[in-house]
């Protein structure tokens, strides 16, 4: 087979518009999860209200696969979904809703905006992908703007603590996303499904091991943050980021995370009346061109 013959069917998978309109949703949806969140520590304990919305999840995306006869992954694959489970919801999911008790929600999306970079060097170091110049430029001037939005917090202005989980909370998002990709392509359903599961496990855990209040949702003000992170985030966004990130290179999908901060800034600040400092402003914009150098780098390599 030529070389012209293997590239048409990538061509073919990269002109299709079902990629794109799942980069679309998802940046939508996760554009405004940042400061839902925000909305629901207001009411929830952060674990608490992490580990109750996977539950949820776990049990709504079982019943949806029942209903469309959608096996739960195995072997392989229940491995894949397993690690992206432990990674990307166990962890991930208690230390952003914690972080968010003192991070506005739009600079925490602006700190999980670092993972395309972060997911670009893993890719490397597990031989997925190339590591090309540009990435690396990028990746330099993303973690300046990181040191940048730091700096603010060694005056008082932001908790240190909560910056740092919610960059840790990025890091492993993005070790999470990497190990599905490096497993056996399968519905991505099933893998959320068996995902939350196993992340309810591990933050019902944390949230019990760190005393929490345990309050039940009962309330439509406290219910309604919960339902819509529940239904649009994870039965949405994340079904279609791990539908996409089989389509397409893992960190061209990663790209969601650059265009998912201006969203929540703009929430936030309308919403939630939060006010950003010029520093924060000044490293949000470090950390964003970064990644843009960064990723039009990987889009020009083809990875």
């Amino acid at each position: 087979m030529s070389g012209d013959e293997t590239a048409a069917p990538a061509a073919d998978r990269d002109a299709c518009a079902g990629p794109w309109l799942a980069f679309a949703g998802c940046s939508a949806i996760l554009g405004s999860t940042f400061l839902v969140i925000s909305v629901g520590n207001d009411a929830l304990a952060p674990v608490w209200a992490s580990a109750v919305r996977l539950v949820l999840a776990a049990i709504l995306l079982g019943i949806w696969c029942k209903l469309a006869r959608i096996p739960f992954p195995r072997g392989d694959a229940l491995k894949a979904a397993a690690a992206y489970g432990v990674f990307n919801f166990g962890l991930n999911f208690p230390l952003l809703y914690w972080g968010e008790k003192s991070v506005p929600s739009g600079l925490s999306a602006v700190m999980f905006s670092t993972i395309p970079l972060t997911t670009a060097l893993l890719t490397r170091a597990l031989g997925m992908e190339r590591l090309t110049p540009a990435k690396l430029i990028g990746a330099l001037i993303a973690l300046a703007g990181v040191g940048v939005l730091f700096s603010g917090s060694f005056r008082g202005e932001i908790a240190p603590l909560g910056l740092l989980a919610v960059l840790s909370a990025a890091t492993i998002a993005a070790i999470g996303a990497t190990l599905l990709k490096r497993g056996p392509q399968q519905n991505p359903i099933g893998a959320n499904a068996a995902a939350c599961a196993i992340g309810a496990v591990i933050a019902l855990g944390i949230s019990f091991a760190v005393r929490e209040a345990h309050v039940l949702p009962l309330t439509m003000p406290v219910l309604f943050p919960l339902l819509y992170l529940t239904i649009a985030g994870s039965l949405g966004a994340f079904v279609l980021f791990a539908w996409l990130i089989h389509h397409w290179p893992i960190t061209r999908a990663t790209y969601i995370s650059v265009v998912v901060p201006l969203i929540a800034l703009a929430l936030g600040t309308v919403v939630r009346h939060e006010r950003l400092t010029v520093l924060d402003c000044a490293g949000s914009a470090i950390v964003i061109a970064g990644l843009v150098i960064g990723m039009r780098g990987a889009a020009k390599s083809g990875h």
